[in-house]
């Protein structure tokens, strides 16, 4: 795992500050997954719903330290593509690499239209998809001026959402602590006897499964370090930092979500706004709503990034059209934006033109595709660590307990895949997944072979950027 600074990185610049890195960790995590979809996962646990997202946090931690043992190491564009690349080969690498822009691209469409649709309760006399196509516009405009305004858009989107969290524990704990006038403490009722897990050990396991999804984003760190002026510094603030922070949020907001909210309420379709209903807030759901879509728009904004950045590394190694490698004079890869960009936008339309018909199919196809890039990242910390000590090559940040930590991630991911194919719902989500990882493998494995028939192209003339002239 040696200690370098990619041609990729210098190419594509190195504007991101450390504290634009750490709130990019911190704000990909809080999503929609925690304002809108922590219901799901108490309504099938009960407030044992804890377990499981202390189980997934942990998992997350792991991965985190797995990445940025690598990337302090190596920053690079592709992140856990080009790790995966070094430890078992281009073809790995590559899939993981492709697997992670088609979740990517189809997310944006979903976030676009979820977006927009949230806004239209609010604001019903606006058509969901011209907003949907306000928002693309105006993030892609955002990703393709330079990678400063990108940090700076997206760390003051993830403030609004800490800062929403953080309010949002406050009244939480004065309503639970019987501070509030006129509101009615529910104390810690719902945790006791059998309502704590009312479905026992398999409400806890189905739930791990859903609540583990809400955690993706995270890895995106990685991505973006490539693109810091001091990668190794700030990738350890951010891994040190990030962490503690999303439990303490995560589990700090779901503990009061369960103490007030009773398994089997219609509160859970909402469960932010339930709470601050309980406790007397005037114009809850609407804030709720505005947070929710300011979320959806940070992840927006956060995944075209992330998905512009791995085209662009895909293409600067040969596994992706060479024209995706072309930056700008801001040093942004354009192309691979607009490329990334440009999948959302026919998703989109082809979701207004067929409801529920396209993107739910999509999203089923890519559902699970985090876990499996978080597989290939503990795979990979695993093979490299073990190769970097062996050469006895430093590493500016070590992943403490090792191999047993990496191993414990192992474990977990395990686990959850186990209770994803016993479940009947989420079997067909895994089974389609996997059946994309095999094709995607299959047309790298074909690409690769066809590159070895092929004239040879000298690696520092593969590896020098296309530059656009604006």
């Amino acid at each position: 795992m040696e200690q370098q600074t990619k041609t990729s990185a210098r190419a594509l610049g190195a504007a991101l500050k450390p504290r634009q890195l750490t709130m990019m960790g911190l704000g990909s995590a809080i999503g929609a997954g925690l304002f809108i979809g922590s219901g799901a996962g108490i309504q099938a646990a009960g407030p044992a719903v804890l377990i499981s997202y202390l189980v997934a946090g942990t998992l997350i931690i792991l991965v985190m330290w797995a990445l940025g043992e690598m990337a302090a190491a190596n920053p690079d564009s592709g992140a856990f593509s080009v790790y995966t690349a070094k430890a078992y080969g281009p073809v790995a690498g590559a899939t993981v690499g492709w697997l992670w822009w088609l979740q990517l691209v189809v997310v944006i469409a979903a976030e676009a239209l979820g977006a927009a649709g949230l806004l239209a309760t609010i604001f019903p006399a606006l058509p969901v998809w011209l907003m949907a196509f306000v928002f693309i516009v105006v993030l892609t405009a955002v990703n393709l001026t330079s990678v400063k305004n990108f940090g700076e858009f997206e760390f003051w989107f993830a403030l609004l959402k800490v800062a929403a969290i953080v309010g949002f524990l406050l009244v939480g704990a004065a309503l639970l602590f019987g501070w509030l006038p006129g509101a009615q403490s529910p104390g810690l009722a719902n945790f006791t006897g059998d309502g704590f897990a009312p479905s026992g050990f398999a409400g806890i396991a189905t739930a791990l499964f859903v609540v583990a999804f809400a955690f993706g984003g995270t890895e995106i760190v990685s991505v973006a370090a490539a693109e810091t002026a001091e990668p190794a510094r700030s990738v350890k603030k951010a891994v040190r930092t990030v962490l503690w922070r999303i439990l303490v949020f995560y589990i700090g907001a779901i503990f009061v979500i369960a103490a007030v909210v009773p398994v089997g309420s219609a509160g859970l379709k909402s469960p932010f706004a339930a709470v601050l209903d309980a406790a007397g807030m005037p114009g809850a759901a609407t804030a709720i709503t505005l947070v929710a879509v300011a979320a959806l728009l940070s992840a927006l904004n956060a995944n075209l990034y992330g998905a512009s950045r791995m085209a662009y590394s895909l293409a600067e190694r040969g596994e992706a059209p060479r024209l995706l490698a072309s930056v700008s004079k801001a040093r942004v890869p354009v192309v691979a934006v607009l490329a990334s960009v440009a999948f959302g936008v026919v998703t989109v339309v082809l979701e207004l033109a067929f409801p529920e018909m396209v993107l739910p199919i999509l999203l089923n196809i890519v559902g699970s595709t985090c876990l499996l890039v978080w597989t290939s990242a503990l795979l990979a910390q695993l093979a490299l660590r073990l190769r970097a000590d062996r050469e006895g090559t430093e590493l500016p940040l070590r992943m403490p307990g090792f191999p047993w930590l990496t191993s414990l991630g192992l474990l977990i991911l395990a686990a959850i895949f186990t209770v994803g194919f016993i479940g009947e719902d989420s079997r067909p989500q895994l089974l389609s997944t996997f059946g994309l990882v095999a094709l995607l493998a299959v047309a790298n494995w074909l690409n690769h072979r066809n590159r070895k028939a092929a004239p040879v192209v000298e690696p520092s003339e593969r590896a020098k950027p296309s530059v656009l002239i604006d």
